[in-house]
């Protein structure tokens, strides 16, 4: 199968997953974008431990690693969305839910890349 198609097939899954996991985490929240932040940091892990798993393990095809970062994880996270609703907190004066919601995503997210790197190497790196 092309890369492209394998690509696509993967943005059209992470897309509804997006849609799916966004909107029932951000059903119990009102305010605060708990939606996206949780996408982008559930999407940065699994991107964490396919990435380390392919550089540490060999773990993974290119078909399979372009897939699942490219594709799927690809269209799940989404800084736009992040962006947007960043701002639309500004806009709102809420100051300080903007202050969380920008700091949140950037400890969580690069959090989630230590704990793959992490997960691999310690429970992976050996294992094929």
């Amino acid at each position: 199968m092309p890369l492209w198609l394998i690509i696509g097939v993967g943005s059209f899954v992470g897309g509804i997953l997006r849609y799916w996991v966004s909107g029932w985490v951000q059903s119990g929240a009102l305010t605060f974008p708990l939606g996206t932040l949780s996408v982008n940091f559930i999407g940065s892990l699994v991107l964490s431990l396919i990435m380390y798993l392919s550089e540490y393990v060999g773990f993974f095809s290119q078909e399979v690693r372009v897939f699942w970062t490219i594709g799927l994880l690809g269209s799940f996270t989404t800084m736009s969305t992040f962006s947007y609703e960043s701002f639309r907190l500004l806009e709102q004066n809420e100051n300080i839910l903007f202050g969380l919601n920008i700091l949140g995503t950037l400890v969580l997210t690069l959090a989630a890349v230590y704990i793959g790197k992490i997960i691999v190497l310690n429970f992976m790196v050996g294992v094929k």
